[in-house]
């Protein structure tokens, strides 16, 4: 199960997003917003980085006009490598390298193909461990 949100300037973007994964049979939740209303990115970005963070959704992708915005407040949840992507690279390494279990988009600065193209690479990259893992480590050992 994939956990999506965003915001009102995203809305377009996680549709096709959410239709992008109903078209590969991948399970979402969806945590909104489903409104172009302008509403805040913390209420749909953060249930979101929760539902990843307790196992109920084995990874997350959260959007709002740059990106930034959503993957701070996701970054906020213990549990949660949150990384916002722009390019094929990150969105390989930081599977590999990061275990990062949440991506971000920024709708107005990655066009729609490319974000679908990066929300694959990111979901059927794995994690490399060894070395990686020692850093994954690290990374939470701050959280406590």
């Amino acid at each position: 199960m994939i956990a999506l949100a965003c915001d009102h300037g995203a809305l377009a973007l996680k549709e096709a997003i959410k239709a992008h994964l109903d078209s590969r049979g991948l399970a979402c939740k969806d945590f909104g917003t489903n409104s172009p209303d302008s509403c805040d990115y913390p209420d749909f970005a953060g249930p979101a980085a929760k539902a990843v963070a307790s196992g109920e959704c084995e990874k997350g992708i959260v959007c709002c006009t740059t990106g930034i915005g959503v993957s701070i407040v996701a970054n906020k949840v213990p549990g949660v490598r949150c990384a916002l992507l722009h390019d094929h690279m990150s969105a390989r390494l930081t599977r590999q390298h990061n275990d990062a279990n949440m991506m971000a988009l920024g709708a107005a600065v990655t066009p729609p193909m490319m974000a679908l193209e990066l929300v694959d690479i990111f979901l059927d990259t794995e994690f490399q461990g060894g070395r990686h893992q020692r850093r994954v480590d690290k990374i939470t050992a701050l959280e406590k």
